[in-house]
């Protein structure tokens, strides 16, 4: 069977990526499909092309299911053929429980992970939330074991901590002179512990991970509550620290945080760099989404589409670039042209509208100022008494934090300040929420107040 006539290949193949996207999720979608290419074959198959490196793995795992959104889309008579080639600047296969000598019978130690050659520093968007995470990360890639190490990236799921790992390991394979890089989460390195106790293969486990230059580690938070794993990952630690080799490690949480792993790890953890991620602005959320767009050939009857999406959705990035790729899927589906109109529909249905604007700046140092008995001229007056600068500390944190108020706006807004006191601001209120309990009681208060203020419309 012929594909249908009114289908042509680049078009028919965006509709089938958006139905794989909704399958898989999108972390799957990035890693491993992403970088398949569909060719305009004119016969009675769609024809698919995996990079050389990964085609084995794709079509076992999920050729299926690329199978099932074909016919989703082309019609039930839809063929599809797999072709294998190698791409252009494909980084090489790491194994990130595989080597050293044991088999490969799909068991957790011979899972293999490739490098998304789209997770590169040049399509990292850098914003005033992880510009240092950014900075750090280039450093190890180009000088690694010499700069920061370990490199500890924290934030919460969405903002880019993969994204960073993969940079690095795709940029010390292209220029690392034959580095290796090994990328693995906890999870795939307890299994792969497992499996090498039950099938007394420890040595070629240790060598695995011991022997690798860079060793990146994903959601160290999960080693809480695995004792045996968290021994042989000290160990590992240990080894490759010792040897100059560098360590990159990721976490939703700060090592101090980690109550529930051994207190010598989290000092290990703390011995580098600790660089943290935070939401990023409403500019960096358009520069994403205009990156997004131009990387995927996205064009909008209307850019305000990118600002409608860029304020409804604040706090995840993936979340973010989801709800893009939603409303394309739905334009490539209905033929309706991508503007504001469909985006509102498509994005109600994902993140309904909040019922009022974000707060005010003054709104913000008005509810700040009184909580603390002061006028809101002295609170953005130059006094830096005590007193006062707390509470200008704090109202410029919460600023941040519930509006997009570029940092120049809010330094100009408390008084003509520069871009670096608001930072200085924002992270001295952060270290003391964090081990002073009375002030992230009176912090969290006054974001209540502040945010019921602004529903009521007051």
């Amino acid at each position: 069977m012929a594909l249908p006539a009114q289908f042509e290949t680049p078009r028919a193949w965006h509709e089938i990526r958006a139905e794989l996207r909704r399958s898989v999720g999108e972390s799957v979608y990035e890693l491993w499909l992403a970088p398949i290419e569909a060719q305009d074959s004119g016969a009675e198959v769609l024809l698919l092309r995996v990079p050389a490196d990964t085609h084995s793995w794709v079509v076992e795992r999920y050729g299926r299911i690329i199978e099932t959104c074909a016919t989703r889309v082309l019609g039930a008579g839809a063929r599809v053929h797999f072709t294998s080639s190698a791409q252009a600047g494909q980084p090489a296969i790491d194994r990130a429980g595989g080597g050293g000598g044991t088999g490969s019978g799909g068991s957790a130690a011979d899972a293999v992970c490739t490098f998304n050659p789209r997770y590169s520093f040049d399509q990292f968007v850098i914003g005033d939330g992880n510009r240092l995470a950014h900075a750090a990360s280039l450093t190890v890639a180009e000088l690694p074991g010499q700069a920061y190490n370990p490199l500890f990236l924290h934030a919460p799921p969405g903002l880019g901590k993969t994204h960073l790992l993969h940079a690095i390991a795709n940029y010390v394979l292209a220029y690392g002179g034959g580095a290796t890089v090994r990328y693995v989460t906890v999870e795939a390195f307890t299994n792969h512990f497992i499996s090498a106790l039950s099938s007394r293969s420890l040595e070629a486990f240790k060598h695995t991970y011991r022997s690798a230059d860079v060793l990146l580690l994903d959601d160290v938070q999960f080693l809480a509550s695995k004792a045996k794993t968290e021994e042989e990952f000290f160990h590992t630690f240990n080894a490759l620290y010792e040897t100059g080799r560098q360590l990159v490690l990721t976490c939703d949480r700060l090592p101090r945080d980690l109550v529930t792993i051994e207190e010598r790890l989290r000092e290990r953890f703390e011995c580098g760099l600790v660089a943290d991620i935070t939401p990023p602005d409403l500019a960096t959320r358009l520069t994403i989404l205009r990156k997004r767009a131009a990387l995927d050939h996205i064009e909008l009857a209307d850019p305000a589409v990118f600002e409608l999406i860029a304020r409804r959705i604040t706090s995840n990035i993936r979340v973010l670039e989801g709800a893009l790729i939603r409303v394309v899927a739905f334009h490539s589906l209905t033929g309706r042209p991508i503007d504001l109109e469909l985006a509102a529909e498509v994005l109600d249905r994902l993140v309904p509208p909040t019922s009022h604007a974000e707060p005010s700046i003054p709104a913000i140092q008005t509810t700040v100022a009184a909580h603390f008995g002061i006028s809101v001229k002295t609170l953005i007056s130059p006094s830096r008494a005590a007193s006062v600068a707390w509470p200008r500390q704090v109202a410029m944190h919460l600023t941040r934090l519930l509006t997009d108020a570029s940092l120049p706006a809010i330094g100009e807004a408390f008084g003509g300040r520069s871009h670096a006191t608001v930072v200085h601001a924002c992270r001295r209120v952060a270290d003391q929420l964090s081990i002073d309990e009375k002030a992230a009681t009176v912090v969290a208060t006054l974001t209540t107040d502040i945010l019921e203020t602004n529903d009521r419309g007051d």
